[in-house]
């Protein structure tokens, strides 16, 4: 009685690995990870890490390559339609760089404090804010000082740390400005002793560091730089303050890249576990309610509080793959962050390789997952039975036979049909299929499929009437050879034995007309007894007695095979009462 949701939900596959860039991206990234799962497990402490930190770059690598050729491919394209699709993606696969690289830094090689502040100044230089086109724009002009994007550039520079590049620049402005030339020294002077070393230990640079942070102080305190507000602006930012940090919002785009450059000068030696409080403050002070944060940020965020679960849980819930989740999952388990059994149990893009690294659950969501893949062809259902094959999936091997065999049947393709049949050992369905086979030869009189008939060896003692149909196709084979009296033997013996169904006694009857009629007797006397004790059975238990009597056709072939069966009789006593009576 409740009233009813108007919301429409659209469901529809995952269109992503149909994308041909985003292919290459699965296939490569592929055999990274199989490189990984043979990779010398024996490897501790420091080579153990290098190896899994050179993995990590090789995964990204991959991921770049195929977002420049998604971004070449939006270039190219003229349609609108497919330029808006590659430039998501684009978007897409630059954000898995970002967050792969942050849990890099972060998980894999855990660079720790001094190291930790390089690495995330190059992570802030690769991902949040590309001067070089900029750069070339203001170095191209004739006065690059009098370049309206030269202070910009100049402060992106600084923030990101670039002091040689900064410094650079600035020299351009000493010398279209003899003037500002002791300031610019000054402040050259102290970017350029600015400590920032990996060979120094942490005690050390934070002794240089607070005697270069003293020194900036005492410039601006002793107003060097107040008649240069630009200068004066570098100044402030080098000794960490953040208003004046803030004020550059719109170069540094995104609260991270101000977390970096706040850190950088304020917090040098920051501690990865400190980096959650900082954080949190910088998306705060950078958003400062003006907006919510995005699903990025969220999973960003995560990474900085070292809740790697979280970031898988986020990356599940917002990527439009499993591939990025997946991926990642498997390097964090390699590194013994996560002792997950299940780190790639929601993935097949490309095989099972992934499920058969997943120590305790891989193999039960491989097969639900086989369970649900359409086997639209017989190349698609025979390289899903080998996967199934190879790792002893019997109930598996045996469901996709059996549903190849009823999809074969329907399309009345028997050989097909019994081949899927003999292969699932299914006894109940290869029986009604050989009926099949059997109907179809009364019907036209020739069987189809001869070669898989002819080769059924062993495979015919799965069902008494499979065996029947392939010693029938043997009967027809030494008849055709010529070899009529084993042709005779096994006819006899295929009616005698009672594997034949009663419906074609008529029929291997009728099949020995032509054997009685030889020249040469082929049927002993006892044998022909046989033949006419058949005869009779037929003819006198047939449920349908009057019915048989009423067909002219059937109570022809009758009187003929008695006729023939009563001639074969007199000829074989003559033959036996001659060779007696010699």
């Amino acid at each position: 009685g409740a009233p009813s949701s108007s919301r429409v939900f659209v469901v529809r596959r995952d269109q992503d690995i149909y994308i041909q860039t985003l292919r290459k991206l699965f296939n490569e990234s592929h055999g990274i990870f199989m490189g990984l799962q043979r990779s010398e497990e024996e490897l501790a402490g420091k080579s153990r890490k290098a190896q899994l930190v050179q993995v990590s770059k090789n995964y990204r690598s991959v991921i770049r390559a195929c977002m420049e050729d998604m971004h070449q491919a939006a270039v190219s394209t003229r349609d609108p339609a497919l330029q808006g699709q590659y430039s998501t993606q684009v978007s897409i696969l630059s954000a898995m760089e970002l967050i792969w690289n942050l849990c890099e830094i972060l998980f894999v090689e855990a660079a720790t404090a001094g190291p930790l502040l390089l690495r995330l100044l190059d992570w802030v230089r690769l991902h949040v804010c590309d001067v070089d086109s900029m750069v070339r724009d203001v170095l191209g002009s004739e006065s690059p000082s009098k370049h309206k994007l030269f202070w910009n550039v100049v402060d992106i520079f600084v923030l990101q740390g670039r002091m040689d590049e900064a410094r650079h620049l600035l020299s351009k402005e000493a010398t279209a400005n003899p003037a500002s030339m002791n300031m610019y020294k000054i402040l050259d002077d102290l970017m350029k002793k600015m400590p920032l070393s990996n060979t120094q230990t942490l005690t050390e640079l934070e002794l240089k560091w607070q005697h270069w942070h003293e020194e900036c102080q005492r410039y601006l305190q002793d107003g060097t730089f107040a008649s240069n507000p630009h200068m004066e602006s570098i100044c402030k930012i080098l000794l960490g303050d953040e208003d004046a940090i803030l004020e550059k919002k719109e170069l540094m785009t995104t609260w991270y890249h101000f977390l970096v450059t706040r850190l950088l000068y304020s917090h040098p030696t920051v501690k990865p576990m400190e980096l959650r409080f900082y954080a949190q403050s910088s998306m705060d002070l950078f958003l400062g309610g003006e907006s919510s944060p995005e699903p990025l940020d969220l999973i960003l965020m995560a990474a900085f509080e070292f809740e790697m679960h979280q970031v898988i849980k986020e990356c599940s819930i917002v990527l439009s793959n499993w591939w990025f989740v997946a991926h990642l999952t498997d390097l964090l388990d390699h590194c013994k962050l996560l002792q997950l059994g299940f780190s790639l149990g929601l993935y097949c893009c490309l095989g099972v390789d992934y499920f058969d690294h997943c120590p305790e659950y891989g193999r039960v969501y491989l097969e639900l997952h086989i369970e649900r893949i359409p086997l639209s062809t017989e190349q698609k259902a025979l390289k899903v039975l080998r996967i199934c094959e190879q790792r002893q999936m019997h109930e598996q091997v045996r469901s996709i036979c059996k549903i190849m065999a009823m999809k074969a049947l329907r399309n009345n393709r028997l050989g097909s049909a019994l081949s899927w049949s003999i292969r699932a050992k299914d006894a109940a369905f290869a029986t009604l299929i050989s009926d099949r086979f059997l109907k179809d030869y009364c019907e036209r009189g020739c069987f189809s499929d001869l070669d898989l008939i002819d080769n059924l060896g062993p495979s015919m003692l799965l069902s008494d009437r499979l065996t029947f149909l392939g010693k029938y196709r043997e009967f027809h084979r030494l008849y055709g050879e010529q070899r009529f009296a084993e042709a005779a033997r096994l006819l006899l013996t295929l009616m005698t034995a009672h594997i034949a169904p009663c419906s074609f006694w008529m029929t291997l009857l009728t099949d020995a007309l032509p054997l009685l009629e030889q020249k040469e007797v082929i049927f002993s006397a006892e044998q022909t007894y046989e033949l006419m004790r058949c005869l009779e059975d037929l003819t006198a238990g047939n449920p349908d007695k009057q019915k048989f009597q009423d067909d002219d056709v059937e109570t022809t072939k009758v009187e003929m095979l008695r006729l023939a069966l009563a001639r074969n009789l007199a000829r074989v006593i003559v033959k036996e009462g001659t060779v007696e009576g010699s």
